[in-house]
């Protein structure tokens, strides 16, 4: 029988929550919850209802702002479980792991964890990276589209709302991205935007769709290249990624909200 909390909370239960609480963080860069691409190495829990949750990345050089973004993003879903005591999150072999698990230690921040060497504050890095997924998505969902309608245009993706893209999981991660940025989620919003969610001009239509599937390709890459790399340093981690999600072709359009 699981271990109990003296509220009578289950470790096992704790654990579970824990985990679920770590699917909601995703890599800045590759766009993927760290569950799915194995970075979470181990949860332990403990008295007082402790975590300690050990992080792993595919090399010991992985960007340190990378780094510290993921674990310090890690810390926060953790501290947030009503039932959770103290938690400790901790970055295994890297270069800075010292350095960045005594700054999530003492909730000295970015600039306080990294002094001069951090270039930009936190929350800018945060926005550069969610403004990346958000092209990304807009593109696998816009590209799903003109795949599946062949006698569509990239012109006419300019009258493409929301309420007219297909009920697919592309279409509910491109959602949450916009969420994520602020921008309007009304079935009348268009589909096709900017990064300050402004309608896109039609003479750069192909320019926009360029440079954002040249995003896509570049987070695709990566991830797939990550999750290679961390399986080469910890075999036993093929048993914790989940399978990427294909790109799904857009069938259905989604139903206006009654």
């Amino acid at each position: 029988m699981p271990a109990r909390t003296s509220t009578g909370v289950s470790s096992r239960s704790l654990e579970q929550r824990a985990r679920k609480a770590l699917g909601s963080v995703f890599d800045p860069e590759l766009d993927e919850p760290i569950t799915d691409l194995g970075f979470v190495r181990s949860i332990e829990t403990g008295p007082d209802h402790r975590l300690t949750v050990h992080l792993r990345l595919p090399t010991s050089f992985c960007s340190p702002n990378f780094a510290y973004l993921m674990a310090s993003d890690a810390k926060d879903a953790l501290d947030a479980l009503p039932d959770a005591g103290a938690v400790t999150v901790l970055l295994d072999d890297h270069h800075d792991s010292d350095l960045i698990n005594r700054g999530l230690a003492t909730d000295a921040g970015y600039r306080g964890t990294f002094g001069d060497e951090a270039e930009e504050d936190l929350e800018e890095l945060r926005l550069t990276f969610r403004r990346k997924a958000h092209a990304a998505a807009m593109e696998r969902v816009l590209s799903g589209l003109l795949r599946a309608n062949p006698d569509l245009t990239e012109e006419e993706l300019l009258d493409v709302t929301l309420a007219a893209l297909p009920d697919s999981p592309a279409t509910q991660a491109l959602l949450r991205r916009r969420e994520a940025l602020g921008l309007s989620l009304a079935p009348s919003a268009p589909a096709l935007v900017d990064e300050q969610g402004r309608p896109c001009p039609p003479d750069e239509i192909p320019l926009r769709l360029r440079f954002a599937r040249s995003i896509r390709i570049s987070i695709d890459g990566n991830a797939h290249f990550c999750r290679g790399l961390l399986r080469t340093r910890y075999p036993e981690s093929a048993s914790d990624q989940a399978p990427r999600a294909e790109d799904t072709t857009l069938i259905s359009p989604r139903k206006e909200p009654q």
